[in-house]
């Protein structure tokens, strides 16, 4: 059994099917890059993975739960953690209190614990952020948000982490810690869910891959061979 399983999956918003029946797998220690242009329906799966759109056919299964009717903290406390599109940290809030409130679902007399062990955790994993711990969100460049938006996923202490659009906007030094982190995280035992525009780099990255064009899945296979094909070297990698 695979640790994420998507079949047949369709995702429409009003009469605009984003979706359009794909099938994909992610096992367990992985890192499964999902490529594409824009609109191809790439953030809508990550979406509708993380409980925050609602399929209208199909099945997303994490570790045998069909998440389908599942809520979004449900999904979370299953152990699968979700990094959106733009960032999205609390800008009013400090860096310490975003990744605070990345713990909301744990309970209990440890909490104080577990919140200064994630926090060591991402502090080891972005030195700038313990820099910055006291400073408002807002006030951070692109890159150190992105940071802090990873390191918030993390603190929910998932088994899977999904990463929808990770280096969009950043500076090219900021895309290479970002990806390297990445790595790291895989490293230590989080599979890693990518949706990236940036093919080249995330195939790079990951182990293998799937290619979606106007909500459908029209490659995959492992990233090096992906790599070399040449209909996605044209459509997608460019020559770089």
């Amino acid at each position: 059994m695979s640790m994420l399983e998507i079949a047949d999956l369709v995702v429409r918003y009003g009469a605009i099917q984003a979706v359009r029946g794909i099938s994909l797998h992610v096992e367990e220690g992985e890192v499964v890059a999902l490529l594409g242009s824009n609109g191809a329906g790439k953030s809508t799966t990550m979406r509708a993975v993380a409980g925050l759109v609602r399929p209208a056919a199909g099945r997303i299964s994490f570790k045998g739960v069909n998440l389908r009717e599942r809520s979004a903290h449900a999904v979370v406390g299953l152990g699968l953690a979700h990094c959106p599109e733009g960032r999205h940290v609390f800008a009013t809030m400090t860096v310490e209190e975003n990744l605070d409130l990345g713990a909301y679902m744990h309970r209990g007399r440890n909490l104080a614990a577990m919140l200064a062990d994630g926090k060591r955790r991402a502090f080891r994993l972005f030195p700038i952020l313990e820099e910055r711990r006291r400073q408002l969100a807002g006030t951070l460049s692109g890159g150190e948000q992105q940071m802090l938006a990873i390191a918030r996923s993390l603190m929910a202490r998932p088994l899977l982490l999904t990463l929808d659009e990770p280096s969009m906007g950043l500076a090219p030094i900021a895309v290479k810690t970002i990806f390297r982190t990445i790595r790291e995280i895989s490293a230590e035992g989080v599979t890693v869910f990518l949706v990236e525009q940036n093919a080249r780099a995330a195939l790079r990255l990951a182990g293998r891959g799937y290619v979606l064009e106007t909500g459908r899945i029209v490659a995959e296979g492992p990233a090096g061979a992906l790599l070399e094909d040449p209909r996605l070297q044209a459509s997608y990698l460019g020559t770089g």
